[in-house]
């Protein structure tokens, strides 16, 4: 594959990720994404007529922006001549943004692109029941004054129960699992104990909260302007918990399994508002435009497996973007896996480790090796800083680019697991 054309990435920025209901609980997914839309382009430079397309990810955009990647694009100043496009892969809805461009780059459909991944998980909406639908589709037939009042009289207040979207899109539709009690599958299949995973769960934090210390993310974060007047500054992730413990963790009870799981809201991602965007381009064009890679893109691989242990898919995923980059597993400097829950990165851990797991479920001739806890999410994951969905997979690969400059490595796996039982990973070589 060196001998091809690899897609780049020239520059990113994300907007400080919140947790629902927060500091971003009035901004839209198309305001999140045309934020750093605006942003990446001005740090660039790049006109935004130079663009072949916008491709952005979304799990959940609000009826009154459809196609959220053409209304955050347009809002963005990015001209109308250019075409949008919103694409959605669950929890990798951010990362699918950046296959899509590299899969346009190679069939000769664009040089330069503008992708990522927005989701305001405040304004996931809830949904009327069926039986409210259908008693308003009553009322709307009914003609006379008669029919009208017999109809009003059928109304129960049990139909006013809501349908909780955001309840319903985390669970699988295929085996009926929410995507919590799939971690707990992968807890007793590889026998994660809770003080493990509340163990990971610490570490999260430790290491977010000292990045923030030392302002580590910074070069990845757009403050962003909210409240009245836009007059408040968001500068930081504010899911971030720096007084974090081990006695406080042991105090929560389990959520999806709750006589036997240990599977809790404070070992598992936290429900967040943000989005990540980055311009990639082909390398010519990179070279056309004067503009200095961040990152190449070498490898990427989307598998799929059995919806029950979903969380497993970055350890499917991987040797097909270790394949396509042409190195081994041993060859990357770093990680950056997905922390949807502390006992699913726990189980791909001891996964990409296990002989058995790589010769059986990947056909494998031997493990695919150790990941070094120093090595994997230095700044923290999503259990600390959240998991817009559709931007979390755009975030980690621009984490992950910008991990590999700061600190002089050369290769990096970004990976998610997917709701739905699919796997995503990128491998990255700093520029």
């Amino acid at each position: 594959m060196r001998g091809e054309q690899q897609l780049v990435i020239i520059d990113g920025s994300r907007t400080p990720f919140c947790k629902a209901g927060t500091s971003l609980k009035k901004a839209k997914a198309c305001d999140l994404a045309s934020h750093v839309f605006r942003e990446v382009l001005d740090r660039t430079g790049v006109d935004p007529a130079e663009i072949d397309e916008v491709i952005l990810g979304c799990g959940g955009p609000g009826p009154d922006e459809a196609n959220v990647a053409r209304v955050a694009s347009l809002r963005a100043g990015v001209p109308t001549g250019v075409p949008a496009v919103t694409v959605m892969r669950n929890c990798a809805s951010g990362m699918e943004a950046l296959n899509a461009a590299r899969m346009r780059m190679r069939a000769g459909d664009g040089e330069l692109f503008l992708v990522g991944g927005a989701e305001s998980m405040s304004n996931i909406p809830l949904l009327m029941g069926e039986k409210l639908v259908g008693f308003f589709s009553r009322l709307s037939k009914a003609r006379s004054l008669g029919q009208k009042i017999r109809t009003l009289s059928t109304f129960r207040p049990s139909f006013l129960a809501p349908r909780v979207a955001i309840v319903e899109g985390l669970t699988d539709a295929v085996s009926g699992l929410m995507m919590g009690n799939t971690a707990e599958n992968l807890a007793r299949q590889f026998g994660v104990t809770r003080g493990e995973q509340d163990r990971y769960a610490l570490a999260s934090h430790q290491k977010a909260a000292a990045a923030q210390r030392n302002n580590s993310m910074q070069g990845e974060i757009t403050p962003i302007a909210v409240g009245p007047d836009y007059a408040e500054m968001v500068a930081t992730d504010n899911g971030v918990r720096p007084d974090q413990t081990m006695e406080a963790l042991a105090k929560l009870k389990p959520i999806f399994d709750r006589r036997e799981g240990d599977v809790t809201v404070g070992n598992s991602c936290q429900v967040t508002d943000g989005a990540a965007a980055l311009l990639v381009a082909s390398e010519s064009k990179a070279r056309e435009l004067g503009l200095e890679p961040l990152a190449v893109v070498r490898g990427h691989g989307c598998a799929g497996l059995d919806p029950t242990v979903m969380g497993l898919g970055p350890v499917h995923a991987t040797p097909m973007a270790l394949r396509e980059a042409g190195i081994a597993f041993g060859d990357l400097d770093l990680f950056e896996i997905n922390e949807a829950f502390a006992a699913q990165v726990l189980a791909c851990l001891s996964a990409f480790a296990c002989e058995d797991y790589c010769r059986q479920q990947l056909g494998l001739s031997e493990a695919l090796g150790e990941v070094p806890e120093d090595r994997l999410n230095v700044h923290g994951g999503a259990i600390a800083l959240g998991h817009p969905i559709g931007a979390t997979g755009a975030r980690i690969v621009l984490a992950l680019a910008h991990q590999l400059r700061d600190q002089n490595k050369r290769f990096g796996m970004a990976s998610l697991c997917i709701g739905g039982g699919q796997g995503q990973a990128f491998v990255l070589e700093a520029a």
